[in-house]
């Protein structure tokens, strides 16, 4: 299964960054390739995110996010386009002084259908995307 894993200071509290990571329906105001979000069956700190993301076509899917407050965010696969497996999550770590930082780690499985070299391109120019976007969204809300 590729996958990655990455990290990044924000200059925000611990508390700051949990509020916009588990934030889900603002993804698309801060997230480019995010077209569309929809949340359902919230559970206490559990709850069901359906993605249409923009990955070199707009595909659907669905995890199931697993919240806890205020260290950790991890999801989970249900269902979706081109995929069979999507897991990963957050990780906060508070280093003091008004700073935190965000471990974030997926795992992709996809269908035979899809190169691995596209998939490894998503990888290595998405994620350092998606970061500075969290990064920039977390640093503006303190």
């Amino acid at each position: 299964m590729p996958g990655a894993t990455r990290s990044v200071v924000f200059n925000a509290p611990v508390e700051k960054c949990f509020e916009i990571i588990s934030d889900y329906e603002r993804y698309p105001d801060f997230l480019p390739e995010v077209k569309k979000i929809k949340t359902s069956n919230r559970r206490g700190a559990e709850v069901d995110v359906h993605y249409e993301a923009e990955v070199v076509k707009v595909i659907k899917y669905t995890v199931h996010m697993k919240e806890e407050k205020p260290n950790k965010v991890s999801w989970s696969f249900i269902d979706g386009e081109f995929m069979k497996d999507n897991k990963g999550g957050w990780v906060l770590e508070d280093l003091g002084n008004g700073t935190t930082r965000g471990t974030y780690s997926i795992e992709v499985t996809v269908g035979p259908l899809v190169p691995k070299t596209i998939l490894n391109a998503l990888v290595d120019s998405q994620l350092p995307k998606l970061l500075e976007n969290f990064k920039k969204r977390i640093e503006a809300a303190k």
